[in-house]
């Protein structure tokens, strides 16, 4: 039995072509942040395909980063999703190959002060990450030099390949 495919309404596409591909990005984040119910564990990832998560994983990347940092995101728990996970190579799939290679050195970053980088910490143990792991400085510029680019990258590959986006509705 074939179950219906939740997809964007077409006014919701119009809005967001309006908008602008940020806006594209999040209708379609907000569509699969729905469908894992807000959450990402081992019983809702399965829910979503690899282009499907890849596209979570870039607007996670996105919004963490712009807003503190790859420390951020790890310290906010995503460091896993990202860098355990084949995304630095659906980017570059993708078409985004800068932000593959960036993906790709902050992993080996990662990889190498995992342990560290993962605990839990006060606010102001938080905040000295950035002077310990001042590297993660670079990747940070980096990301924001080339953030609309890799989006507007991500979002045309969305465009392009429909098909590989689409969901099918969880039967009720």
């Amino acid at each position: 039995m074939n179950s219906p495919l939740l997809l964007p309404t077409t006014e919701q596409l119009e809005a967001a072509g309006l908008k602008g591909f940020d806006a594209f990005l999040k209708l379609y984040y907000d569509l699969y942040w729905e469908r894992l119910g807000g959450e990402l564990t081992l019983e809702t990832m399965p829910r979503l395909t690899g282009e499907q998560h890849a596209v979570v994983s870039y607007m996670i990347l996105r919004t963490e980063v712009l807003d503190g940092g790859f420390i951020q995101l790890i310290q906010n728990g995503y460091g896993a999703y990202i860098f355990d996970n084949p995304f630095a190579k659906a980017m570059r799939m993708f078409g985004a190959k800068d932000l593959s290679k960036l993906v790709y050195k902050a992993k080996k970053l990662y990889d190498d002060n995992k342990q560290i980088l993962e605990q839990d910490r006060s606010d102001e143990e938080f905040m000295a990450l950035y002077e310990q792991y001042e590297q993660f400085d670079d990747l940070d510029d980096e990301f924001i030099i080339m953030e609309q680019d890799a989006s507007m990258t991500v979002a045309s590959y969305i465009d392009d390949h429909l098909d590989l986006f689409y969901i099918e509705e969880i039967a009720k």
